[in-house]
């Protein structure tokens, strides 16, 4: 366990199961390559008895059964003098009768990872699963089943809300999300690697918390030696992943990949209505699976603006991997990916792509760091609601606006949050001043909120004091606050 980078809420469920009087049926699920089974080979290691299974991806019954012989065996210790398993409810009941055998005073661990494979049609492994659960591992209070999934929906559709023989059995569930910016920091100090907070978040803008990912960092490399490595170079772990990613997780995966990159088209986020009326599909309960599947997966998020109410919610895209592909990594040319020079990205940088894309790539990041920027706000303890909110103008004279973040506050309060990615201290000039009071005066004259409003700049390395910033802003947090645990 002393292995395991950050994952504090995590650790502590799965504390839980180690402590609980009951039998315990445990369901992980998250993206691939975010750590799933890391993370519980790592907690439940020195369990009194442990015994794990991986499914085979596209293997056939008779393969993932003889993978779980090869398994059974070595682990019992026992020679091979049967008649090969001919499916998996007599597999399940010679480990029940194994593991009867056996004098366990503690915790019984059994985790069956890439349950999807496994489970797949025809192979009835969910049928003998749940035999092995209801019949047996249920009434023993020192056993700990644990499932794991890659393909959120297929996790959520047949084990988490399952409506058969394992309805209602889970008792825990984690949903595991990529690293936090201070997980990062810490999993790369872990290997030796030490760059400054603002070369990490520079990282993190490109290619998120995947711990995978983070794993192709390279010690005695700059941020920008490394994007160009890992993702434009021909031998690049993250030059072609991206139809890997969702073909891996997503059955029909096309209609996955459709509404991804149609969000990533419009950056401000589309209602449900409006996702179906550009992808013209047809509405119904397919459309609502695909957007919780990919919700629950950390790919896209779906919030209610201010003042809206839930049918006008919007869905953004905010995986940092899947916008930085199809943001650059899918148009750079053959040519680009076959130079093994680390000038690419660094050409890139110096141009207005580069600071559209930066800029809202690091909004993205400060909205799913919203715990860290209320405790830098000392508002962590209080009752918050995080939105957006936008005013399209009515009269051809009139001027809109758009609020990313904004934090209602049970202290009759609301935070404006204005977020800007810099490589040097912001400048708040004359113009810049005038749309940020207008901003402000249209929320309060559009929503008539009595609250008093306060503007917050989170920026890289603050904001640089002059006679504008004094004037509008109430608060000025730097990145470092993304950073806190």
């Amino acid at each position: 366990m002393d292995n395991i980078v950050g994952r504090k809420n995590e650790k502590h469920v799965l504390d839980q199961v180690l402590r609980s009087a009951e039998p315990e049926f445990l369901a992980v699920y998250g993206r691939r390559r975010v750590g799933k089974t890391f993370l519980i080979r790592e907690f439940f290691k020195k369990a009194d008895f442990y015994f794990e299974i991986v499914g085979l991806q596209s293997g056939a019954l008779s393969a993932q059964l003889q993978n779980f012989e090869d398994i059974f065996y070595k682990q019992f210790q026992k020679r091979k003098d049967a008649a090969p398993l001919n499916n998996w409810n007599e597999a399940l009941k010679l480990l029940i009768a194994e593991v009867d055998k056996m004098s366990i005073k503690g915790k019984v661990i059994f985790f069956f990872d890439e349950l999807p494979w496994l489970a797949y049609r025809k192979s009835n492994f969910l049928q003998a699963l749940e035999y092995f659960w209801n019949s047996w591992a249920s009434k023993n209070r020192n056993v700990v089943l644990v499932v794991c999934g890659s393909a959120a929906s297929w996790m959520l559709n047949n084990i988490v809300h399952n409506k058969a023989g394992l309805h209602n059995r889970i008792t825990r569930r984690i949903r595991l999300l990529p690293f936090t910016l201070k997980e990062t920091e810490d999993y790369l100090k872990t290997r030796r690697i030490h760059l400054d907070r603002k070369q990490i978040l520079e990282i993190y803008l490109a290619m998120g918390g995947v711990p995978h990912y983070l794993k192709q960092i390279e010690k005695g490399q700059s941020s920008i030696q490394n994007i160009n490595r890992i993702c434009f170079t021909k031998e690049g772990l993250l030059t072609d992943e991206f139809d890997k990613l969702y073909q891996s997780l997503f059955e029909n995966s096309d209609i996955y990949m459709q509404v991804v990159r149609t969000l990533n088209k419009k950056r401000m986020g589309l209602t449900r209505t409006e996702l179906l009326k550009i992808i013209r599909i047809e509405t119904g309960g397919g459309i609502t699976k695909v957007l919780t599947a990919l919700e629950e997966s950390g790919f896209i998020s779906r919030a209610i603006p201010f003042g809206q109410k839930s049918n006008k919610a919007l869905y953004r895209l905010e995986d940092e991997y899947s916008v930085f592909y199809l943001t650059w990594i899918e148009h750079a040319s053959k040519m680009v990916l076959n130079k093994s020079e680390h000038s690419y990205w660094l050409q890139k940088r110096s141009t207005p792509s580069w600071r559209s894309w930066s800029g809202f790539a690091f909004e993205s990041v400060c909205q799913k760091h919203i715990d860290q920027i209320k405790t830098g706000l000392g508002i962590s303890g209080m009752s918050t609601t995080e939105s957006g909110w936008h005013y399209k103008p009515r009269r051809k004279a009139e001027m809109g606006a758009q609020i990313d973040l904004l934090i209602d506050r049970s202290d009759n309060c609301i935070t404006i949050c204005e977020m800007k990615y810099s490589d040097l201290e912001f400048v708040i000039d004359k113009k810049y001043h005038r749309e940020l009071k207008h901003k402000v005066e249209c929320f309060k004259n559009q929503t008539r909120s009595k609250k008093t409003v306060f503007l917050v700049m989170v920026t890289t390395y603050g904001v640089k004091e002059n006679q504008y910033s004094e004037e509008v802003v109430s608060e000025d947090l730097k990145m470092d606050v993304l950073f806190q645990s």
